[in-house]
Formats: structure tokens, sequence, C-alpha cells
């Protein structure tokens, strides 16, 4: 049974879905204004094993998540090249979709933007008004927070202790200080729509609302994003949407939230110099194991990026890979004379079920991924057992913990890329990929021809020069040391 920590209800919830075997969910988008930076990609990397997770065990999902392609700060970069606001937020989708492929991450039903989506949002603005739970002040539109007797049940809060001007300015016009923007009159210079209250841009919050009713419905499963959004932003959401509805048990049921991600244990900011981007991570290491990093930590803990954590991702996501490799290789290099160990399945079984349960809990990717590492230890175990001592092997009940092994990997996203080490300069500098291959077949002459020396001695050149060879039975590979 899944448990999952609902932030609407401050408490784990049994799961149950608005149409059995079916799953929506709306997960809010980047502001594509700058490449994507490691912040961004740990919500996106958390849902993307969710979904993943949901489909394995059979459900259909329906998965949506949007660009905020209108904003001040895309406004303000588009000013400051000379350009439109266009040419700044397709760049950085661009940008956005080349980290996450990196990452694993796989594509989500739909990317709808908020441009493109402005004739929807004018007529949920103006239902609004209609309903008495939004008023018009000189071109602009505001939400009526008084109206929502419900207003801070997702973050906790009570209308009376709010402090208003979280996003902007505090508007003396308002009929409450905490009244949102529904809709903004346009200011000299920026982009603008016509609307029944002249021109202008919507407002931030209603942007989701109105893509996330529109592609999921009035009520769906689950609504998610970072800690940061839960108030105002999704507070907002379930305001509006719920009073545009009619209904205030509409709207999403489950509300999922990530912790935030710390820098060296200091909040990432551009003023402390610790802005660190996802392309930029990606020039010193590869993209699973940026993934790994995220997912070794329970997605509501806080996460500290420092270079001794992604390290220590680095080599656990080797250990688990080699495992891999090792296995796969076993498999394809030998056939199975006996069919006795059927522990090795069991084992794989159990392990697997353990694997599901923690899944179950919450998503608990930290908890699922120390099983992995349970299998792992035993298909190095039994490899090593066979190729060392040349005995029996039990092809059938291996290859069904290897199934097992794969499975629980296909969840969490793990061995679809290469691990090597980005580099610049490959075969520049060194020795070159081709150099290394004609000494590994070269040391293979050498072991055939029993010139141990010569096979030690290419073996232990490699080796100085930061390049390791393993050898296995389906033949010697290399890696970087």
């Amino acid at each position: 049974m899944l448990k999952v920590y609902n932030t609407l209800t401050r408490k784990k919830q049994e799961f149950v879905p608005q149409e059995p075997g079916k799953v929506g969910m709306y997960v809010c988008g980047v502001t594509p204004y700058n490449h994507p930076h490691i912040g961004n990609a740990r919500p996106f990397v958390t849902w993307d094993v969710i979904k993943r997770y949901f489909r394995k065990k059979g459900f259909e999902v329906k998965h949506i998540q949007n660009f905020t392609d209108m904003d001040d700060k895309i406004i303000k970069a588009a000013n400051t090249e000379g350009v439109d606001c266009s040419v700044i937020s397709e760049r950085y989708i661009k940008s956005y979709f080349e980290a996450m492929d990196k990452l694993n991450v796989q594509r989500a039903d739909l990317y709808p933007k908020v441009t493109e989506h402005i004739s929807d949002i004018i007529a949920m603005v103006q239902k609004l008004i209609d309903n008495g739970y939004a008023y018009e002040l000189e071109g602009d539109v505001y939400f009526s927070v008084e109206k929502f007797p419900e207003y801070g049940k997702l973050s906790g809060r009570k209308l009376e202790d709010m402090q208003a001007g979280a996003r902007v300015e505090v508007d003396q016009r308002k009929a409450n200080p905490m009244d949102f923007a529904l809709w903004k009159s346009a200011k000299p210079g920026e982009p603008f729509w016509e609307s029944p209250w002249g021109k202008g841009r919507p407002g931030w919050h209603i942007e989701c609302s109105t893509m996330s009713l529109k592609y999921l419905g009035e009520t769906f499963d689950f609504h998610g994003g970072g800690s940061d959004l839960i108030f105002p932003h999704h507070e907002n959401e379930i305001a509006q949407s719920q009073c545009c509805c009619g209904n205030y048990h509409s709207f999403a049921q489950y509300w999922l939230h990530n912790g935030f991600i710390t820098i060296d244990n200091e909040k990432m900011s551009k003023s402390l110099n610790n802005f660190i981007t996802v392309p930029d991570i990606l020039k010193l290491y590869p993209g699973e194991v940026v993934r790994f990093f995220i997912l070794r930590t329970h997605y509501r803990s806080p996460l500290d990026f420092s270079e001794e954590r992604i390290k220590e991702a680095q080599a656990g996501l080797l250990r688990l890979k080699t495992a891999y490799d090792n296995g796969q290789e076993l498999l394809e290099a030998r056939e199975g004379n006996t069919e006795n160990d059927v522990l090795l399945a069991e084992n794989a079984q159990k392990a697997l079920a353990d694997f599901y349960e923690a899944m179950d809990d919450d998503f608990n990717t930290a908890l699922a991924i120390g099983y992995m590492f349970t299998l792992a230890k035993e298909i190095n175990t039994y490899a090593n057992s066979v190729i060392n001592h040349k005995g029996d092997f039990d092809k059938k009940h291996f290859g069904q913990l290897m199934d097992v092994y794969k499975e629980m990997a296909e969840v969490i996203g793990i061995f679809e890329g290469s691990l090597e080490m980005p580099t610049e300069d490959d075969g520049k500098d060194g020795i070159s990929p081709e150099e290394i291959e004609a000494l590994i077949a070269e040391r293979a002459e050498a072991k055939k021809a029993k010139n141990w020396a010569r096979a030690d001695e290419i073996r232990d050149g490699l080796k100085a020069q930061g390049i390791i060879l393993e050898d296995s039975a389906a033949g010697t590979k290399w890696k970087k040391a």
C-alpha cells in the first residue's frame, strides 16, 4: 500500500487515485530566463522517479509540466539584450531539455506555455470575477482572499498573521494587503495582451491553475514542486482554483514538496557566488552521477551539495554499475550447467519486495537504493565465485536475480547513460582510448603466450597513467582511476 506525505494534511496518507489505474500529476516547471540550477533539477528528478514507479506498477500516468515563459525576469533579460522575450525563453527551454536529458529525466506528456494559454487564463479570471471572488481595479484584477475562508490551509498560516509583499510591493489600493494579482495592467515597454480589463498580462499564480485544470480536470491526483512554492504560489493556486470550480475539495488531492538544496551548507544565491547551474556541474560529472546524488537522499529532506558528497555518490553509483556489468558479462559469456542455486532467485525477490516497500513509503529512494547495494554485493560474490573457481553456473536463477536488479535500476533511472567523466581534451593529453585498447589487445596476446612479465608490465604502465584494467569472463575493460 502506497503512502505519501501530503503537505495539505501534514501527514502520510494512503494514495487512492481519482480514477483506478490512472495517475494525473502537475509539476511546476521553470521560468526560462537562465540555465537550470541544481535546485531546479531536484523536483524534476524526483517526479521522474515517481512517474517511473507508477508506470512500473502498471498505472497509466498523465504528467503535465509548464513553462512560465512570460515573467519579470524574462522581460528584464530581453530588454537587456534588446531581443523579444521569446528569444530568451526558447534559449533556456532548450537548455532545460539538454540538461534534463543528461539526468535521464523522461519527458512529460505535455509542456504547456503561459503565452499559449492567454485566452484560457482570461476566461478563468473572468469566471472568478463573475463568481464574486475577484475584483478589477484600474486595469488590474485581484483575488479577494477574504472571500475564501480556507485560505492558508496548505501552508498552515492564518490570514491575520500573514505578511504581505512576499513577491511584489504592497498595492495600497487593494481591499486586503494579501489579495494577489490575477491580471496585471501593462507597463511601458512590456509585452501585453488585450483583455476585458485593458492591455496587460497574467499574474503568476493563475497561470498554473489554468493549465492544470485544462489538462487534468477539476480534480486530479498530484501537484508538486519545491518547498519554496508552498506559499504563496501553491496556496494561491488552491484558493483561485477551488473558487473557480465551486468546490473546496476539488483541484489536486495530494501535494508533494521536495526539500531545499544548499551549497556547502549555505543557501544557494548569486550574491554568495555559489549559484551552480546544471550545465556547469555536467562539465565535471556525468549526468547519472548528479541524478544519483539527488536520489540518495529522501526527497523531503534537505540536501547539501558539496564536492565531497557528489564524489561519494559517484563512487556508490560506480559500485552498482560494476555489479551490473559483471552480471551481464557472466550471463553473456557462460552457459548454465545447473539450476541448483534457487536461493539466488529467492534473495532477489526478497530484495525486490523490500525495494517496493521502501518506494511505497513516500517514495523513499534512499532506502530503496540500499536494497540495490544488497543485490550488487550478491551479484559480485556469485560472479567472482563462478569465474575464479570455474564451477557450476546457474544461469536460470542468476538471470532472475539480474532481472530484479535491472527492474530496480529502471525505477531509479540509472544504467541508462555513460559514466565516463566529461572531458574536453580526451586524447590530446596523455594516452588515447585507441592506444589503451591496443595495449589491452597486446596484453591479451602476452597472457595467451604465458608471457606474464609483459602482461604485468602493460597493466602497471597503464595504472601509472591513471588507467585501471578489470578482467572478467567477457574480457578486459578499462576505466580512469
